[in-house]
């Protein structure tokens, strides 16, 4: 049996009782979200306050306290991402409260690429970032959902395919549509 099927299996057993099932879910998952969360943290200003393997237990918490009923491996890691979007805009938002004005550099749609960022990130951009992707997913719930997946949540686009279900040339195209419209909503 496939680490992929084993996960699923867990999460059923899990969700149907076993807490033993919890247990080997957390061995088998955890190298995985901190591979997500180490890809989101590459996203950040270097020197940020939260670290990665905070965001992985942060995710993990409120994954598994969350009552949601996973459908699979896919679905979880898609969660996870999403989960990871929340944690690292809630502690914009936090640092944000703390320094009014900070006169940081404004985040670019482009630094929000991974590893592309030259220097210090504003916690408004982020937010500003976030704030431009929920109204996306106001619009075209499958264009937020693909960027939240690659972006956020560190998926290829072959594991974001299967994720939403579609193709990798449909998860190309769509992240480059939505590339342009958060652009020009950021703009």
């Amino acid at each position: 049996m496939s680490d992929k099927d084993q996960v699923t299996n867990l999460l059923i057993a899990w969700q149907g009782g076993d807490q033993a099932a919890l247990e080997q879910l957390s061995a088998y998952v955890y190298q995985e979200l901190h591979r997500l969360a180490g890809r989101a943290m590459r996203a950040e200003a270097p020197g940020h306050t939260l670290q990665t393997t905070a965001l992985v237990h942060e995710a993990f918490v409120r994954l598994i306290d969350a009552d949601v009923d996973y459908r699979g491996r896919q679905h979880f890691f898609a969660l996870a991402a999403r989960m990871m979007r929340r944690i690292l805009v809630d502690h914009a938002r936090a640092k944000q409260r703390a320094k009014r004005d900070s006169g940081g550099p404004l985040l670019t749609l482009g630094a929000a690429e991974v590893g592309t960022h030259d220097s210090a990130v504003d916690p408004v951009a982020v937010i500003e970032l976030d704030d431009a992707l929920t109204k996306l997913g106001g619009i075209d719930p499958r264009l937020a959902n693909v960027v939240e997946l690659v972006y956020f949540g560190g998926l290829s686009y072959d594991e974001a395919a299967v994720a939403l279900d579609t193709s990798k040339t449909a998860v190309f195209d769509d992240l480059k549509f939505a590339r342009a419209w958060l652009r020009q909503a950021m703009s």
